[in-house]
C-alpha cells in the first residue's frame, strides 16, 4: 500500500474567498463605497446616467466643482470600473465620459438617494432650525 504525500495546497482564489461586510474594517468595499458617495463623484455618476459628457459639460453639470475635484473624482470612479473614459480623435481631440454597465447599475441607486435627501430638505431645515 502506497502513501500518499499531500502536495502543494491550490492557490487560493481571492476573488473567491472575499464576502463584503462593509461594517468590517478589513472590508475592501469601503473604500469603493467611500469612491461613489462622495460628492462630486455621486453628482458626475448621476449626470452621466443622463447621457455621456465631455469634460466640460460635465463640469457645467455639476455646478461648482472645481477642475481638479471633477478630474480626481473620474480618475477614481474609471479605476473602479464605474466610468469608462474615451479618446476621441476629433478635431479638436476631446474626452467622453460614459458610465460603465456596472456605473449604469449603480447610477439610479444614487439617483434615489439624491431625491431622497432633496424631498427631505423641509425636514432637514427644521431640524437646523430647531438645534438654533
Amino acid at each position: 500500500m502506497g502513501v500518499d504525500t499531500p502536495g502543494p495546497a491550490p492557490a487560493a482564489d481571492p476573488v473567491e474567498d472575499f464576502a463584503a461586510d462593509v461594517f468590517s474594517r478589513r472590508c475592501t468595499s469601503r473604500e469603493a463605497l467611500e469612491h461613489v458617495t462622495g460628492k462630486w463623484a455621486l453628482l458626475a455618476v448621476t449626470a452621466l446616467l443622463e447621457s455621456p459628457h465631455r469634460f466640460g459639460e460635465l463640469r457645467r453639470r455639476v455646478d461648482g466643482v472645481s477642475e481638479k475635484m471633477l478630474s480626481q473624482s473620474l480618475q477614481t470612479l474609471e479605476r473602479d470600473g464605474w466610468v469608462h473614459r474615451e479618446v476621441r480623435s476629433t478635431i479638436p481631440p476631446h474626452v467622453e465620459y460614459r458610465l460603465t454597465d456596472a456605473g449604469r447599475e449603480l447610477a439610479p441607486r444614487l439617483l434615489d438617494l439624491v431625491r431622497f435627501v432633496e424631498g427631505a430638505m423641509p425636514a432637514v431645515h427644521a431640524a437646523r432650525a430647531a438645534r438654533s
